[in-house]
């Protein structure tokens, strides 16, 4: 039994190993400043904070990729979740977005974040400060506006140009 045991032990370390030789394609996308949400749309600096702290790493082409990013099988399921993220909504190529789109989009982040479902509880783990809550933390405010509120906010202008 302790030999199996072992040449298991051996074997799961063996194929740590071997993952390692095998990351996934972690490179941003460039990006064209034309197709941002910032070319089209007047975001508040505060806004654009909480955007950035709270969303941009999965949901447009600025990822920051920490540390574990580096390790197999987490760089996997990493790079799966931002290339899913993306596909679903990417800050980077809202202006390619035609305005029926940019509309529902709004919905959906409303409510996404009014269910709480997003941020990701698995991103929160480790990016506490990306956390959205009423309880007047610097991140009130858009809790508080909510997704649809913030993108309506009479500074900004979706689609207008600045």
């Amino acid at each position: 039994m302790k030999k199996v045991l072992k040449v298991g032990v051996i074997a799961l370390v063996l194929g740590f190993i071997v993952l390692q030789f095998f990351p996934p394609d972690r490179t941003n996308p460039p990006i064209n400043d034309a197709e941002t949400l910032e070319a089209s749309t007047q975001v508040p600096a505060d806004v654009a904070a909480i955007l950035n702290r709270s969303c941009s790493d999965c949901h447009s082409h600025k990822t920051a990729y920490p540390w574990y990013s580096n390790v197999s099988p987490a760089s996997w399921f990493l790079v799966d979740h931002i290339e899913n993220g993306r596909s679903h909504l990417n800050f980077s190529v809202w202006n390619t977005y035609d305005k029926k789109k940019k509309s529902h989009k709004m919905e959906e982040i409303q409510e996404q974040v009014e269910g709480g479902m997003m941020p990701l509880g698995s991103y929160l783990w480790i990016h506490r400060n990306a956390v959205l809550s009423e309880s007047g933390k610097p991140n009130y405010k858009f809790s508080h506006l909510k997704a649809r509120s913030v993108f309506t906010h009479p500074e900004i202008k979706i689609g207008v140009p600045k």
